[in-house]
Protein backbone atom coordinates (compact mmCIF):
# COMPACT_ATOMS: atom_id res chain seq x y z
CA UNK A 1 0.00 0.00 0.00
CA UNK A 2 1.11 3.99 -1.23
CA UNK A 3 0.32 6.88 0.58
CA UNK A 4 1.33 10.14 -0.87
CA UNK A 5 1.71 12.68 1.99
CA UNK A 6 2.69 16.52 2.34
CA UNK A 7 4.65 17.49 5.19
CA UNK A 8 3.09 17.92 8.99
CA UNK A 9 -0.25 17.02 7.46
CA UNK A 10 -2.61 16.60 10.19
CA UNK A 11 -5.03 14.10 7.89
CA UNK A 12 -2.15 12.23 7.09
CA UNK A 13 -1.11 11.53 10.77
CA UNK A 14 -4.62 10.18 11.18
CA UNK A 15 -3.83 7.44 8.24
CA UNK A 16 -0.48 6.79 9.71
CA UNK A 17 -2.07 5.82 13.92
CA UNK A 18 -4.82 3.88 12.08
CA UNK A 19 -2.27 2.03 10.30
CA UNK A 20 0.35 1.24 13.18
CA UNK A 21 -2.78 0.56 15.28
CA UNK A 22 -3.34 -2.29 12.82
CA UNK A 23 0.30 -3.08 12.04
CA UNK A 24 0.20 -2.27 8.69
CA UNK A 25 3.17 -1.26 7.04
CA UNK A 26 2.79 1.51 4.61
CA UNK A 27 5.00 3.01 1.69
CA UNK A 28 4.87 6.63 2.26
CA UNK A 29 5.60 9.06 -0.95
CA UNK A 30 7.04 12.18 -0.37
CA UNK A 31 4.69 14.97 -1.87
CA UNK A 32 6.09 19.00 -2.45
CA UNK A 33 3.02 21.11 -0.96
CA UNK A 34 3.86 23.55 -3.73
CA UNK A 35 3.48 20.90 -6.57
CA UNK A 36 0.54 18.69 -5.65
CA UNK A 37 0.70 17.33 -9.42
CA UNK A 38 1.57 13.35 -8.66
CA UNK A 39 -1.18 13.25 -6.29
CA UNK A 40 -3.72 15.02 -8.72
CA UNK A 41 -2.51 12.27 -11.25
CA UNK A 42 -3.16 9.36 -9.18
CA UNK A 43 -6.21 10.63 -7.69
CA UNK A 44 -8.11 13.34 -9.74
CA UNK A 45 -7.75 15.84 -6.70
CA UNK A 46 -5.18 17.54 -4.94
CA UNK A 47 -5.66 16.42 -1.17
CA UNK A 48 -3.54 14.10 1.16
CA UNK A 49 -3.71 11.73 2.01
CA UNK A 50 -4.25 9.49 -0.93
CA UNK A 51 -3.84 5.45 -0.94
CA UNK A 52 -2.87 2.95 -3.83
CA UNK A 53 -3.22 -0.39 -3.09
CA UNK A 54 -3.38 -2.13 -6.52
CA UNK A 55 -6.10 -0.63 -8.70
CA UNK A 56 -7.51 0.96 -5.60
CA UNK A 57 -7.58 4.49 -4.96
CA UNK A 58 -8.61 5.85 -1.70
CA UNK A 59 -8.17 9.58 -0.59
CA UNK A 60 -9.95 11.30 2.18
CA UNK A 61 -8.67 10.86 5.45
CA UNK A 62 -11.96 9.65 7.04
CA UNK A 63 -12.73 7.06 3.85
CA UNK A 64 -9.17 5.62 4.11
CA UNK A 65 -9.36 4.75 8.49
CA UNK A 66 -12.45 3.04 7.03
CA UNK A 67 -10.84 0.96 4.11
CA UNK A 68 -8.81 0.07 6.37
CA UNK A 69 -10.98 -1.52 9.29
CA UNK A 70 -12.46 -3.63 6.44
CA UNK A 71 -9.48 -4.50 4.95
CA UNK A 72 -7.82 -5.52 8.18
CA UNK A 73 -9.99 -6.85 10.76
CA UNK A 74 -7.90 -6.83 13.84
CA UNK A 75 -7.22 -4.75 15.65
CA UNK A 76 -10.96 -2.58 15.17
CA UNK A 77 -10.98 0.96 14.85
CA UNK A 78 -14.66 1.09 15.98
CA UNK A 79 -16.49 -1.02 17.71
CA UNK A 80 -17.96 -3.87 17.01
CA UNK A 81 -21.29 -3.45 18.95
CA UNK A 82 -23.64 -1.28 16.30
CA UNK A 83 -24.39 0.70 19.11
CA UNK A 84 -21.24 1.94 20.31
CA UNK A 85 -20.01 2.09 17.02
CA UNK A 86 -22.63 4.54 16.17
CA UNK A 87 -21.81 6.53 19.00
CA UNK A 88 -18.34 6.86 17.42
CA UNK A 89 -19.42 7.74 13.95
CA UNK A 90 -21.16 10.98 15.20
CA UNK A 91 -18.48 11.64 16.51
CA UNK A 92 -16.51 11.25 13.76
CA UNK A 93 -18.79 13.42 11.88
CA UNK A 94 -19.24 16.06 14.45
CA UNK A 95 -15.52 16.40 14.73
CA UNK A 96 -15.00 16.99 11.08
CA UNK A 97 -18.21 18.55 9.78
CA UNK A 98 -18.56 21.03 13.29
CA UNK A 99 -15.54 21.21 15.50
CA UNK A 100 -13.09 21.78 12.65
CA UNK A 101 -15.18 24.44 11.29
CA UNK A 102 -13.36 27.11 13.92
CA UNK A 103 -9.90 26.84 13.50
CA UNK A 104 -10.49 26.61 9.26
CA UNK A 105 -12.44 29.74 9.32
CA UNK A 106 -10.21 31.55 11.69
CA UNK A 107 -7.28 30.65 9.32
CA UNK A 108 -9.40 31.73 6.81
CA UNK A 109 -9.42 35.24 8.41
CA UNK A 110 -6.32 35.76 9.53
CA UNK A 111 -5.05 35.32 5.71
CA UNK A 112 -7.35 38.68 4.96
CA UNK A 113 -5.76 41.80 4.56
CA UNK A 114 -7.65 42.91 7.32
CA UNK A 115 -8.54 40.24 9.63
CA UNK A 116 -11.64 40.61 11.57
CA UNK A 117 -10.15 40.38 15.08
CA UNK A 118 -13.74 40.11 16.92
CA UNK A 119 -14.82 37.42 14.60
CA UNK A 120 -11.72 35.27 15.59
CA UNK A 121 -12.49 35.66 19.29
CA UNK A 122 -15.77 34.30 19.13
CA UNK A 123 -14.41 31.61 16.78
CA UNK A 124 -11.60 31.06 19.20
CA UNK A 125 -13.91 30.76 22.29
CA UNK A 126 -15.92 28.26 20.50
CA UNK A 127 -12.62 26.04 20.65
CA UNK A 128 -11.73 26.49 24.16
CA UNK A 129 -14.88 25.72 25.13
CA UNK A 130 -14.84 22.67 22.82
CA UNK A 131 -12.12 21.53 25.27
CA UNK A 132 -14.18 20.81 28.10
CA UNK A 133 -16.22 18.24 25.94
CA UNK A 134 -12.57 16.19 25.21
CA UNK A 135 -11.81 16.29 29.18
CA UNK A 136 -15.18 14.49 29.97
CA UNK A 137 -14.94 12.04 27.04
CA UNK A 138 -11.90 11.01 29.26
CA UNK A 139 -13.53 11.02 32.18
CA UNK A 140 -12.28 7.51 34.26
CA UNK A 141 -11.12 6.19 30.67
CA UNK A 142 -7.56 6.47 28.45
CA UNK A 143 -8.91 6.91 25.11
CA UNK A 144 -12.08 8.73 23.80
CA UNK A 145 -14.18 6.19 24.04
CA UNK A 146 -12.23 3.89 26.02
CA UNK A 147 -10.46 1.92 24.01
CA UNK A 148 -7.77 3.11 21.24
CA UNK A 149 -9.71 3.77 17.74
CA UNK A 150 -10.75 5.75 15.05
CA UNK A 151 -11.73 9.04 17.37
CA UNK A 152 -8.72 9.14 18.64
CA UNK A 153 -6.61 8.91 15.01
CA UNK A 154 -9.63 11.39 13.93
CA UNK A 155 -8.71 14.09 16.82
CA UNK A 156 -5.46 13.45 18.13
CA UNK A 157 -3.45 15.28 15.00
CA UNK A 158 -5.52 18.05 15.56
CA UNK A 159 -5.55 18.09 19.43
CA UNK A 160 -2.01 17.66 20.00
CA UNK A 161 -1.20 21.40 19.33
CA UNK A 162 -2.49 22.24 22.39
CA UNK A 163 -0.24 20.00 24.18
CA UNK A 164 2.54 20.10 22.32
CA UNK A 165 3.02 22.88 20.35
CA UNK A 166 4.09 23.46 16.55
CA UNK A 167 6.97 21.36 15.34
CA UNK A 168 10.31 22.71 14.09
CA UNK A 169 9.49 24.02 10.64
CA UNK A 170 6.06 23.41 10.93
CA UNK A 171 5.26 27.41 10.00
CA UNK A 172 1.06 26.47 8.81
CA UNK A 173 -1.17 29.09 9.64
CA UNK A 174 -3.80 26.74 10.50
CA UNK A 175 -1.95 24.84 12.88
CA UNK A 176 -0.23 28.29 14.62
CA UNK A 177 -4.32 28.38 15.18
CA UNK A 178 -4.40 25.28 16.90
CA UNK A 179 -1.84 26.30 19.20
CA UNK A 180 -3.17 29.60 20.09
CA UNK A 181 -6.18 28.86 21.02
CA UNK A 182 -6.57 25.63 22.71
CA UNK A 183 -5.07 26.82 26.20
CA UNK A 184 -4.18 23.68 27.91
CA UNK A 185 -3.34 22.68 31.58
CA UNK A 186 -0.26 20.33 31.83
CA UNK A 187 -2.15 18.08 34.27
CA UNK A 188 -5.72 17.84 32.29
CA UNK A 189 -6.98 14.69 31.05
CA UNK A 190 -6.73 15.23 27.75
CA UNK A 191 -2.87 16.37 28.01
CA UNK A 192 -2.60 12.89 29.15
CA UNK A 193 -4.07 11.38 26.71
CA UNK A 194 -2.05 13.39 24.14
CA UNK A 195 1.01 11.70 25.54
CA UNK A 196 -0.66 8.58 25.37
CA UNK A 197 -1.48 8.63 21.87
CA UNK A 198 1.84 10.19 21.05
CA UNK A 199 3.56 7.26 22.02
CA UNK A 200 1.52 4.96 19.79
CA UNK A 201 3.24 3.51 16.46
CA UNK A 202 2.96 4.67 13.79
CA UNK A 203 3.24 3.33 10.47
Amino acid sequence: MRVYRIPFSTNVERVALAAGHKGVELEWIDVDPADRSPVEAVSGQPLVPVLVDGDEVVFDSTVILDWLDRRVAEPPLYPRDPAHRAEVRVFVDWFNNVWKRPPNLIAAELGNPEPDTERIAELGARMHDALGLFEDLLDGRDYLFGEFGAADCIAFPFLKYAAFGTAPGDDDLFHRTLVEHQPLDAGSPLHGWSSRVDSRPRS
